[in-house]
């Protein structure tokens, strides 16, 4: 995992308009949100292993599966930059479970904070550039 400075860094706002205004620039709301902080994601492969990540706190409101946080206001935390790898194949060890199927639907990772090499870096960094240019201007 690799920090990355930015200027979006403690910016609050609704976030029903940052989530609108990332979405057009790819991000999405990572699944691992709760009511009162979680992370907006875009894959930077198309392996889906490197991803730029921006973490957020929910300072007004809460996030909520019913409305999608519409009246929630967040403020950005410090993006970073991540490598997470995983098996693409199938697991030859696995074996058929009624009930542990239920909760052992993925496999876990071979590395989930693998190095990052520098052009992913750089690939975050001009993302962010972006972002920052069309968000605080």
């Amino acid at each position: 995992m690799i920090n990355l400075e930015s200027r979006l860094e403690n910016i609050e706002d609704r976030f029903v308009n940052i989530d609108t205004y990332l979405c057009k620039h790819e991000f999405t709301l990572a699944g691992n949100w709760d009511y009162k902080h979680g992370y907006l994601d875009r894959r930077l492969d198309q392996e889906r292993m490197v991803w730029l990540r921006i973490p957020f706190l929910v300072t007004k409101g809460s996030l909520d599966g019913e409305c999608g946080g519409c009246h929630a206001t967040i403020k950005f935390g410090r993006p970073f930059v991540f490598r997470h790898i995983y098996n693409t194949g199938t697991d030859k060890h696995a074996a058929p479970r009624l009930l542990g199927a239920l909760f052992d639907q993925f496999q876990a990772p071979i590395d989930p904070d693998a190095s990052v090499d520098e052009m992913w870096i750089e690939q975050a960094r001009k993302v962010l550039d972006e972002v920052e240019t069309g968000y605080l201007h």
